[in-house]
């Protein structure tokens, strides 16, 4: 586990950038003055950051009621409740939890969760791209043999199309029958959105503008849980269809899988 001190304070993170965006606590002024910055783009923000939690922990509450009590949080950011342990753990008391993150401060606020008290969850320090290691890590606490639970929340759109679809299919491959995956990325139209991916990129991390077609690209031949890929605000269980929303050039794009 590599230090806290490992961190430059004048370098936004994806992390804690989100984290402001969520109306957390856990971010430091560089991180607040970039997210303004994206904001001052795109005033909407906050409330698709805030649509795509929730969305998040409806998934995992889904995953949970269809018996499966296996998760692993992909770039999971800091704890913010209801995070994935506690939406799981709420319908299978003895659900396990594997979150992965190689933010230090990330990590530090996880590991200071764990010495709370957090049965259950196991925290691996390893960047998402290193799907072999990060396996190989998971192993201790997740019977891959068994059905799991694959999150990638607001991670996809930090990959270029190609590297994002071979991603998704290098997890998949290790996911046994009945698991589900679950992914969701930012998107936008306009020039609003174009500025507030532009200014992202600048300051924090390069960022992809996915169409919807090609966010849905990245399920592979995996069979969509209906309804879909949609709005993160249109998906609920046992909507066969998606509620119509007022127009908005901004949102969370979603979906869920089944593997197998």
């Amino acid at each position: 586990m590599r230090d806290v001190a490992d961190f430059d304070p004048n370098t936004p993170s994806i992390a804690r950038v989100y984290d402001y965006l969520l109306g957390g606590k856990d971010y430091l002024a560089s991180d607040r003055e970039q997210a303004e910055r994206v904001l001052a783009a795109y005033p909407p923000l906050s409330s698709v950051v805030r649509e795509n939690r929730q969305f998040l922990s409806r998934a995992v509450t889904w995953a949970a009621n269809q018996g499966v009590g296996q998760f692993i949080d992909l770039g999971c950011g800091m704890p913010t409740a209801p995070n994935t342990h506690e939406s799981a753990q709420a319908i299978i008391g003895d659900a396990r939890v594997a979150f992965v993150d190689n933010d230090p401060v990330v990590l530090s606020h996880l590991q200071a969760r764990l010495a709370k008290g957090s049965p259950g969850v196991t925290v691996v320090d390893a960047d998402v791209r290193d799907a072999d290691a990060i396996l190989d890590a998971v192993r201790a606490a997740i019977d891959l043999s068994a059905p799991a639970c694959l999150l990638m929340g607001s991670l996809l759109h930090f990959f270029a199309p190609d590297a994002a679809r071979d991603l998704v299919a290098r997890y998949v491959a290790a996911l046994a029958p009945g698991s589900y995956v679950v992914l969701s990325v930012g998107r936008g139209d306009g020039e609003k959105s174009d500025k507030a991916f532009g200014t992202y990129s600048d300051g924090v991390a390069r960022a992809y503008n996915h169409p919807v077609a090609e966010f849905a690209s990245f399920f592979g031949s995996l069979k969509l849980v209906p309804p879909g890929v949609v709005d993160a605000r249109q998906w609920h269980p046992g909507w066969e269809q998606a509620i119509k929303l007022p127009p908005r050039d901004g949102q969370s794009i979603v979906g869920v899988a089944r593997v197998g």
